[in-house]
């Protein structure tokens, strides 16, 4: 079967396929979802050489156990799993990371909150275009720490289901909702020191 072909198969099929040897047929998955895993890496760890390393340590573990692959899921939730805890791994390795200090939280005797990021020197009644809501919603994302983050991006940039998230991150679904909630919290404060105006459009995001 060659690999034009194979782009119409079904994912269970490759997947069985790859079990079986089949170099092609996992060549398939990985076409599939590289860009996605990627994609995720680079939110998690912050960095384009740690997320190249991730993908290629994520889809390497994948070959090696695809026999613990039990089917009861999708294989791209099962390989979000692997990649998550490849990146985690990447940044409690990492001995020196620009994102340390924002990810360093607070004690309040009752509960720990994530350090807020300066501020950036905009005018306030700067009005943003469409792209820098983007760039200032991107460095707010960034500046979570690592397990709301990627509870958030799972979950609101690769519009995983809340069990699929769960699964991804062998977390319980009210943990997945409790952790989404307090991401979702900590961007909207972050992005008031933006944003002044009630009914900004940028709320909209959230």
């Amino acid at each position: 079967m060659t690999v034009s072909s194979q782009a119409n198969v079904e994912e269970s099929t490759l997947v069985a396929q790859a079990r079986d040897g089949n170099t092609r047929a996992f060549g398939e998955l990985v076409r599939r979802y590289e860009g996605k895993i990627f994609r995720l890496a680079q939110h998690i760890t912050q960095n384009r050489e740690d997320a190249e390393d991730v993908l290629q340590e994520t889809f390497m573990k994948a070959y090696e156990h695809l026999d613990q692959f039990q089917g009861n899921s999708k294989f791209y939730t099962w390989i979000v799993r692997i990649a998550v805890n490849q990146a985690l791994m990447k940044l409690r390795r990492r001995k020196t990371d620009k994102s340390v200090s924002l990810d360093e939280t607070i004690d309040t005797g009752e509960d720990t909150i994530v350090r807020e990021i300066a501020a950036w020197d905009e005018n306030p009644e700067q009005k943003f275009s469409r792209e820098e809501l983007g760039g200032v919603l991107d460095t707010a994302i960034q500046s979570l720490e690592p397990l709301y983050r990627s509870v958030f991006v799972l979950r609101d940039m690769e519009e995983l289901s809340t069990e699929e998230t769960a699964e991804a991150l062998n977390l319980s679904v009210p943990a997945v909702k409790s952790r989404l909630l307090r991401a979702r919290l900590q961007l909207r404060e972050k992005l008031t020191r933006y944003f002044k105006r009630k009914g900004d459009d940028a709320f909209a995001y959230l």
